[in-house]
């Protein structure tokens, strides 16, 4: 878990999603702030770096094929930067390929989930990465 950004003064822990189809998009901010987090959803991973900086997540829900910049690219940059280097990541995309997911995993996800997915399957996985005792 990332210890340096605290809850929000309401005491919700705050989530970046991070998804270009804007169905999906709407679900998951819906269902997580739905689910007490302070949800920050964006359609691309353009000007990501001033994003987190502004809203400081506690977790990054990440698409890896998105427009402009994938999130393979994505996820290198965080990793190579001292303030997100730690930034719990859980990847929610179509790529279901086994190569997809060992890539994803090697650059620094902590989770992975291959879309569709039940919504108990991805409140596990963010408990999981955000309370991993």
């Amino acid at each position: 878990m990332v210890t340096s950004p605290s809850s929000t003064a309401d005491g919700r822990l705050r989530i970046v999603v991070v998804e270009d189809d804007r169905g999906n998009r709407l679900f998951f901010a819906d269902y997580l702030t739905y689910s007490g987090f302070h949800v920050l959803a964006l359609p691309h991973g353009l000007d990501l770096h001033q994003h987190l900086k502004e809203f400081q997540p506690h977790l990054l829900l990440l698409d890896l094929g998105l427009p402009e910049v994938d999130g393979y690219t994505l996820l290198k940059q965080l990793r190579a930067t001292d303030q997100w280097r730690h930034l719990p990541v859980v990847i929610v995309s179509g790529y279901a390929f086994a190569e997809d997911q060992h890539r994803a995993l090697a650059l620094g996800a902590q989770q992975y989930l291959v879309k569709p997915i039940a919504l108990q399957q991805l409140n596990q996985a963010i408990h999981t990465v955000l309370r991993p005792e």
